[in-house]
Order: C-alpha cells, then structure tokens, then sequence
C-alpha cells in the first residue's frame, strides 16, 4: 500500500508554532502516514534572486530538527522526515546525535532524508568543503550507522576519525532509515548502494518512470531487492512546469497517484506549497482534505 505524506507549507505559515502545529495535528487526524520538513539554514544570494520570481519567501525556515522535536510533542503517530538535509554541509556527529535524540523523543517516528545540496553559498557560510560532498556524504552515511549502534565505535576513514566514542542517546530504530535525494546517474546509483530509499520530490511520475527502472537496475546489480528501497514523489495543487510559464492548471490527483502506484511508489507526498495562492493554516487544511478524499486508499 501506498503511503500518504504531506509536506509541510513553511514558505507560507512561517515560523509561527501555533499555525505548524494545527498543520501536523489535522495531517494526523486525516489519516496521513508523515510530513515532509524542507531545510534552508541561511538565505544566500542566489536564493534572493530566485525569490523575486514569485512572491513566496523560503526565508522563516525552522530548523529541521528542533521543529521536528517540538512537532513530536504535539502528535502521537505521525512520522517525520527532512526532505532533505543537507548532509555535508554538517558535522557528522551532529546530525547523528540530533536525529537519534528526535527519534528516541518521538518513538522511533523519524526517517532522515539527505542529499549533497546544490548552494555553494551556504557551505561556504557553514564552513564545509563543497567540491567532495558527495564522496564524503557516502562516509557520513556510514558513521551515523554505526553510531547510532549501542557499542563504542572506532572509525577511521577518508573523512572521520573516531576512536572509542558512543552518543548515549540512541534512536529507537535500528537503525533510522536513511533516504536520499537527487537525479544524477550518480545519486542514483548511491541510493542503490547505501540508502533505503529515493526522495524523487516533484517530478511527474512520465518523468520518474524511467529514472525509477534505472535505479532498479543498479538495485538489482548492487544485490539488493526492489523492496528495499522505498520511492517517494510529489504531488502539488497545479502543474509546477505550467507555473513557470504562467498558465497554473490543477492536477488530477486521482489520476496522478493511480500512475504512482503502478510505478511501484511507495510515499506519495501532497505539497500544499503555492506561491502564495494559499495564505492560512486552515486553507492548507482544506487542501490535504481534499487530496487525501480524492486520493484515498
């Protein structure tokens, strides 16, 4: 069975908790697997410059992880997920304490998506090497397996030394899933190596058809099954290709998720984000009302 998510409008509620929480609360009560959380740490200059197509600001963005922790609070089953962290842009360790403790403080409800990231600007600000994320992302992958094991661990590699060290607060999972994001020949063949699943985010299931028999393909020569690796996509309230050129047609959810399921999808996603067409917490409401209605199981 396909799962249901929705991802969380940020760009549009802001920080304000009061909003978030109703968001997640109504998620929950309508019946919705997990949440999406996006992740911006600082607005650089290409993002200024992107902003100024269209009238929605990524600016007031919390991160993840404490939104997560206090999010866990206010509900008792939905999962969450960060769709995506930008790993290497990260301490190691760090990521791997905050997710364990987000995951031991919500019962074991995270799942940890990551990717290499794509602004220089803010690797730079945050003091980590652009030009071998992706190599290292491999190595932080692993370490974070291992420390989020009960036994101390020794690790040297490339990138890591550690020696003899435990986080002490574990994840309830053993060990939390880790998905990964991105289209690259590359990311792909990754994702079919290390990660437990593919973070598509909005790409039209025409578009991921193929993309989604290649990843199976290196599934198949990395000696893994296909179940092994789960497959999300997302679905938005109009076209996003249509945006762009200035004609904002809706999208027949039905029709969309039936295409999903026959892909073998396993997450579908539903982004209430609008640019700006949807203002208040109870009109995004509305929306994932009505997609879970029209989508169903």
């Amino acid at each position: 069975m396909m799962r249901l998510g929705v991802v969380l409008p940020q760009p549009e509620l802001g920080p304000d908790p009061v909003a978030l929480g109703d968001f997640v609360q109504a998620a929950e009560a309508l019946g919705y697997d997990h949440v999406v959380l996006y992740e911006i740490v600082l607005k650089t200059h290409d993002i200024v410059l992107r902003d100024k197509e269209k009238p929605s600001s990524p600016n007031d963005w919390h991160d993840p992880f404490i939104l997560m922790s206090y999010l866990a609070g206010l509900t008792g089953k939905l999962r969450f997920t960060t769709g995506v962290t930008i790993l290497p842009s990260r301490p190691t360790v760090l990521v791997a304490k905050q997710a364990a403790g987000v995951d031991r403080l919500s019962g074991g409800r995270l799942r940890l998506g990551v990717s290499v990231g794509w602004n220089r600007g803010e690797f730079q600000a945050m003091g980590a090497e652009f030009g071998n994320r992706g190599k290292r992302m491999e190595e932080q992958i692993a370490v974070m397996r291992e420390l989020w094991k009960p036994e101390l661990v020794t690790f040297k590699g490339r990138y890591h030394d550690l020696e003899n060290v435990n986080l002490g607060i574990l994840p309830v999972q053993q060990p939390i899933p880790v998905w990964i994001g991105g289209y690259a020949d590359a990311v792909l063949r990754r994702i079919a190596r290390i990660g437990d699943g593919w973070c598509a985010n909005i790409v039209p299931p025409d578009r991921a058809e193929p993309l989604i028999e290649r990843l199976r393909g290196y599934v198949e020569e990395a000696g893994r099954r296909p179940e092994d690796v789960g497959i999300s996509l997302c679905a938005t309230l109009h076209d996003p290709q249509k945006w762009r050129i200035g004609k904002a047609e809706p999208v027949d959810w039905g029709r969309f998720a039936q295409q999903c399921r026959d892909l073998g999808v396993t997450d579908l996603e539903m982004s209430t984000t609008s640019f700006g067409n949807l203002k208040t917490v109870e009109e995004h409401i509305d929306a994932i009302s009505r997609f879970k209605e029209e989508v169903g199981h």
